[in-house]
Parts: C-alpha cells; sequence; structure tokens
C-alpha cells in the first residue's frame, strides 16, 4: 500500500484526505481564489502533521478541481481566437433549431464564449467521408498568423467542418500557426473527435479558452509541492471519474470540468458496492452546488456531452455543450453558501449565487452579509457555532439571524426562525425537484433508491429529501464531509476515447471496424499506462441509430476481433437496446437502415472489490448524551434534540430521532421520521421508523 493524498478544491472549502496504509487523516481549509494552490499546501500541512509524517513521504497526490468550470462560467479564461472553416464563423453563435423554451417569444440564446471579432474564417473543405473537397488556404492561414500574434490572444482553438473524419487539414493549420505564435493550439480533432460542428466547435473553444490558466495553475501546483518536499507524482481526475497525467489535463483542460463532483459518484459507487446496492442515488452537497447521480450495478451512469452554465432556469439546452465523456448527472446551485432571497412576487430563491469562501456566508464574519443555507441551518440549531468544520471556523448565530431578517424576514413579515425554516425548505425543495427530474429523465423511480449523502452540506438536508422523495433508507459513509476527495483515492487510472465514423451494417467491413477499435483503444490505453502498470480492464461501445434518426444510443460490444458475420450480431444488439429504451424496435418489416455513428472505448486499470458489508437495523436504542434545540420540520417547533459524537458510536447503536450526529467534517440530522444506525465499517444507516 502506498501513502496517498486526495485534494478536491471546491467553491467554498478544498477538501485533503491522506491516505496511509489505510488509515485516513482529512481536513477542510477554505479556498484561496487567488492562489487555489495555497489551501491545498495549507491542508497538506495539516494532515500530514496529524499522521506524523512529511510531505516528503507522499507517494502520490490525486487532485480535482471546479478552476475550469468556474472560469467557463465566469468568463475568466484567456482572450482566444477561433479559426474554422470558411462559411461557418458563426455555427457557435447560432448554435442548434432546438429551442430550450419553445413558446418564450423572447428566448435568449446564451452569449458564444468566443466573440465574432475573435473567430476567423479560412477557405479549405474535407467532405463527410474525410475526402478533401478544396485545399486548405495556407496562405490565408500565414496571414492570419501575422494577425494572432498582434491581437494579443492568450490561445487559439481551431475548428474545422468533419475534421473527426480527416484531421489533416486541422494539424497543418497548427503547424503553421505555430510558426508565429507561442500562445498553446487546440484542435478540435484531437479534442472532440465526434459529429455536429456545434458542439465540437464549442468543446474545442472551451479547452483552449481555459488552458492556459489551467496550464499556470498546475504549473504552480507541481513547483509548490516540490518546494514543500512533496516530488511526488501529481494525477488529476478527470470527468469520466479516471485519472490522467498533469500533462495531459494541461493539454485538455476541458476534461476537467466535472472532475470534483466525479470523484462523488465514484465514491457512492464505491458505498453501493460494498453493500450490494444495486440501485443507490448519490446525493453531493457542497458550499456552491448540489448534485444528484444514479447509480445502478454499482456504476454511474455516464454520457458522451453534459452542459456547463445553464442560463434558463437550469433547461436543457440554454447551457454551453461540452461534448467529452462524463458521469452524468444534474447539478443545481444549491450548497451551503448559496445566497437566499426574495423575489418580486414574494418567494424565497435560493442560488444560483454563492458567498463561496469570500466573503463565506454571514455567520463567517469575513465580510458576508447576505444569508446563506448554512446561515439557515445555523439559525435553526442544526450546526454548532463553536464546532464548525471541527472548531477550525467559529460561527456567529447573531450576524445570520440578522443577514436572514434583514434580507428575507422582513420582506414577509417573518422572524428569523421562520425565514430560516423557508429558506431551508425552498432549497430541500428545489433538490427534490432535481432528483426527481433527473430520474425521470432516465425512466426510473426515484424512491426504488436508496440514497448515499455526502459533502460538507448534504448530511444535513439528507434526511428531510428523503423525506419528499419518499425514499425509506440513507447511508452517510465514514468521511462523508470530505467523499469527493476519498472517491479520487478510489478512481482508477481510465480514459475514454471516441470518434465518430458512420458505418452502416448493410456495408459492414469487419477490417475497418477492427482498425478503428484498435486505433482507439492504443489511445485510450496510452493515457493509462502513463500511471499505471497493472492489468487494463476495457470496455467497447457503439453508438447507433437508425438512419436518418438525430440521436444515438449505446451498445456494449464485446471485447473481441470482430469478422464479417458479425454484422447480424451488432443489429440485433441494437434492436434489442432500442427497444428496452423506447418499448419495441421500428424495422420488425425490414427497411430501415442501421449505423454506427460513434465508436469509444474505454480503459482502466484493474481495482481491487471492496470488502462486502450487511446492513443492519440496530441491536439497541441509546440515551441522548447531550441535548439542544434543534427546529423539528414534523412539528414546526423546536425541539430538545439528542446530539451524538459519530465517534463514540459503535456498531449496531440506534438512535431515534430528532438527533443530529456530529463529527470534524459535517453533520448528521436525523428528523423525527427516522432512526440512525451505525453500521460495522462506520457507515450511518438512516431508516425510516414506519419501515423498520
Amino acid at each position: 500500500m502506498t501513502i496517498r493524498l486526495g485534494a478536491d478544491i471546491g467553491g467554498t472549502f478544498t477538501d485533503i484526505v491522506l491516505d496511509v496504509h489505510g488509515r485516513l487523516h482529512s481536513t477542510k481549509v477554505l479556498t484561496t481564489y487567488a492562489a487555489p494552490e495555497q489551501a491545498i499546501l495549507d491542508g497538506i500541512a495539516v494532515v500530514c502533521a496529524e499522521a506524523g509524517i512529511p510531505p516528503s513521504a507522499l507517494e502520490i497526490v490525486i487532485h480535482g478541481t471546479t478552476l475550469a468550470t468556474n472560469a467557463l462560467i465566469e468568463r475568466r479564461g484567456a482572450k482566444t481566437a477561433f479559426v474554422t472553416t470558411e462559411g461557418f464563423r458563426d455555427v457557435i453563435e447560432m448554435r442548434t433549431e432546438n429551442r430550450f423554451a419553445q413558446y418564450d417569444l423572447n428566448l435568449r440564446l446564451p452569449t458564444p464564449l468566443i466573440p465574432r471579432e475573435d473567430r476567423f474564417a479560412v477557405a479549405g473543405r474535407i467532405g463527410a467521408q474525410g475526402q478533401e473537397l478544396a485545399p486548405l488556404d495556407e496562405a490565408a492561414l500565414e496571414a492570419l498568423a501575422h494577425r494572432i500574434a498582434a491581437g494579443g490572444y492568450g490561445a487559439v482553438a481551431i475548428g474545422f467542418i468533419h475534421s473527426y473524419m480527416n484531421p489533416a487539414h486541422e494539424a497543418r493549420a497548427r503547424e503553421i500557426l505555430s510558426r508565429k505564435i507561442t500562445v498553446p493550439i487546440s484542435i478540435s480533432a484531437e479534442v472532440a473527435p465526434q459529429m455536429r460542428e456545434f458542439e465540437r466547435f464549442n468543446t474545442v473553444c472551451a479547452n483552449a479558452y481555459v488552458r492556459p490558466q489551467m496550464g499556470a495553475y498546475l504549473g504552480r501546483l507541481q513547483t509548490r509541492l516540490a518546494d514543500m518536499g512533496a516530488v511526488c507524482p501529481v494525477f488529476m481526475i478527470h470527468s469520466g471519474g479516471g485519472l490522467i497525467s498533469v500533462e495531459t489535463a494541461a493539454e485538455f483542460p476541458v476534461r476537467l470540468v466535472e472532475s470534483g463532483p466525479a470523484g462523488g459518484a465514484i465514491f457512492a459507487a464505491d458505498v453501493a458496492r460494498r453493500f450490494g446496492l444495486d440501485r443507490v442515488v448519490s446525493y453531493d452537497m457542497g458550499g456552491t452546488t448540489a448534485k444528484i447521480c444514479l447509480i445502478e450495478d454499482f456504476h454511474p451512469k455516464t454520457a458522451r456531452s453534459f452542459e456547463v452554465a445553464r442560463t434558463y432556469r437550469f433547461a436543457k439546452g440554454s447551457g454551453m455543450p461540452i461534448a467529452i465523456p462524463v458521469i452524468e448527472m444534474i447539478e443545481i446551485g444549491a450548497g451551503g453558501g448559496s445566497i437566499a432571497s426574495v423575489d418580486a412576487m414574494g418567494r424565497i430563491q435560493t442560488g444560483p449565487e454563492s458567498a463561496g469562501s469570500e466573503p463565506g456566508p454571514a455567520c463567517y464574519g469575513r465580510g458576508g452579509t447576505r444569508p446563506s443555507i448554512t446561515d439557515a441551518d445555523l439559525t435553526l440549531g442544526k450546526i454548532d457555532p463553536h464546532n464548525f468544520a471541527g472548531g477550525a471556523i467559529r460561527l456567529s448565530t447573531d450576524a445570520a439571524e440578522t443577514a436572514i431578517k434583514t434580507h428575507v424576514g422582513q420582506r414577509l413579515a417573518l422572524d428569523a426562525q421562520a425565514a430560516a425554516f423557508g429558506i431551508c425548505e425552498v432549497v430541500d425543495e428545489n433538490m427534490a425537484n432535481a432528483a426527481r427530474v433527473h430520474a425521470v429523465e432516465n425512466g426510473k423511480d426515484i424512491a426504488e433508491n436508496i440514497m448515499v449523502a455526502f459533502g460538507g452540506a448534504a448530511p444535513l438536508h439528507a434526511a428531510r429529501l428523503c423525506e419528499k422523495l419518499g425514499i425509506d433508507r440513507c447511508l452517510v459513509p465514514p468521511g462523508a464531509g470530505v467523499g469527493s476527495a476519498i472517491g479520487f483515492l478510489k478512481a482508477p487510472f481510465g480514459y475514454e476515447a471516441l470518434a465518430s465514423n458512420l458505418i452502416r451494417l448493410s456495408a459492414f467491413d469487419a477490417g475497418t471496424f477492427n482498425a478503428l477499435i484498435a486505433q482507439l483503444t492504443a489511445t485510450a490505453e496510452g493515457f493509462v499506462r502513463k500511471g499505471t502498470n497493472r492489468p487494463i480492464l476495457r470496455e467497447i461501445t457503439a453508438f447507433m441509430r437508425y438512419a436518418g434518426q438525430g440521436w444515438e444510443i449505446p451498445v456494449t460490444l464485446p471485447d473481441r476481433p470482430f469478422t464479417a458475420t458479425d454484422a447480424a450480431m451488432l443489429k440485433d444488439a441494437f434492436r434489442s437496446n432500442y427497444a428496452r429504451c423506447f418499448g419495441r424496435a421500428i424495422d420488425a418489416l425490414g427497411g430501415l437502415e442501421i449505423e454506427v455513428v460513434t465508436l469509444s472505448v474505454k480503459a482502466q486499470d484493474e481495482r481491487p472489490l471492496p470488502d462486502r458489508a450487511t446492513l443492519t437495523t440496530g441491536t439497541r436504542t441509546l440515551p441522548p448524551a447531550t441535548t439542544r434545540p434543534v427546529f423539528d420540520p414534523a412539528t414546526a417547533q423546536h425541539l430538545p434534540t439528542a446530539i451524538h459524537d459519530r465517534g463514540t458510536l459503535t456498531t449496531g447503536d440506534r438512535i431515534a430521532g430528532p438527533a443530529v450526529i456530529v463529527e470534524r467534517e459535517t453533520a448528521t440530522i436525523v428528523t423525527s421520521p427516522f432512526d440512525a444506525v451505525m453500521q460495522a465499517d462506520g457507515t450511518l444507516l438512516l431508516l425510516r421508523k414506519d419501515k423498520a
């Protein structure tokens, strides 16, 4: 076993977890916006001192961050030039014909990442089959290189039509431009080699936009780690849930956009596998956002694309599409730092704006004056003001109540307690609605799942969320407050390589098919081999459709060479998956072509499975050690509530709600309909009383 460290930079806290031969040490440090690496260094100093080892003893650092996401949302990236095919300059502004609000006559599309004056078109054309229809205008590129060099650009993105079929023009354009300019150049054939130009162009623009900032940050991080004696390798967790090298992350930073949440999903999947739970919904609530993810058969659901910064009531289609492999989840602006307000119609609203760590919630005493979810939780008695973050931060109940009364209570003629309850009810209902929508979009019943709650704020709200969703059981694992960082330590070295290439089954050529898979396998395994020598597991997926349809469905393929007779196998597999998704296949009478649109090869190193555990419903009920008044939603009043230290509980201890179970990084609220039972591995099971 090795000495490993996981570091998760969030919008409010940076979570650090040190694994010393299986023993975990953790801490939460407020994120420093000006120098995000500083919080990592401060956290390393804390956990290394606690473990009694120097930073030089670290053998590997695994890091995830929201910096790329924040740069895209807040538009704080580099001034970027976009070079594209003549006639396609405005694709990223025109988007597609889809309207995310069909009946809104005043619909406004999101502003494109790259302004029109920074988008440049050159002649040259690759056809849909990869053939050159018109030569690349190299003279125009030479002139453009001088213009970009003089324009103060910090990055360049290149996206040509059909480059996923033939990247020659993009590669040549990069070669010509790089002779005159020294800024990083990203090409779409490497960043997102998939069909559909809007998504591909937007992805390469996003990659270029954040590349200088992320490259500089990762460089500083490595240098400062070395300065403190930690000269070990540093790996990043990407949005698909695998580990990649820092060098790969610096070249393709768009792969990091959902890196932190991906670690949380891995953490929840590990818990699901440990207890043999095949239907789980993970609930991750931190300081800025809440994330909901469905986990089936011990694996998080995945997708080939997702949206950043949805601008229209979180409506699908209103954000910035990023075409990379990603763990599929729904994310809303509901975290501990989310700001509460009252709108023009007299309704309480929460988020998506967050107080973050600078200035932070009003109760932090760092200059914040507007109420947040943390202020409401503190006012309702859920949080101990003297023991927040292990006592590292002392909270002011007076400041929290003042902020709530000033900005919410006075507007609605409510006292601080009632206003705080309203704030928490709104944010809990928002999260419940997000979970319902995510489940319905995937054809699932959310109530049939067991919840796994983690993140600094999730255990405070999980029981109430279960009440709203009709979920009877919820697990709060040990280390839940730093769950994503623990997930980093459980993540495999992995990479998914994708490429679009239309292959109709009526013209299936096994040689071409095998060659494409071999190329993708070499790419994926090449990234994995930069971090591990363990045996590699491969998963091959074909994204298929009936010819003429707009979207594809995934079909898992066997990991073996294909022969000419496998066209029938591919057809049967597609029809079976299509019927599972839509009720029936539609080519029973024949005549409809079936085609492969995109191939994917996912490679990851083999990891040992966790030891299996069995859930217990408890053998003895513990009396309260101490009590304090905590607001109870079921009775709408403060009740004397039992306070238990999680570290003193043993296997089988059962605590009747209402209760608060405290630990250093978070606290678990057990509402009156639930009891909590300590499991053998340290997990808390929240169990509805009438289902026990």
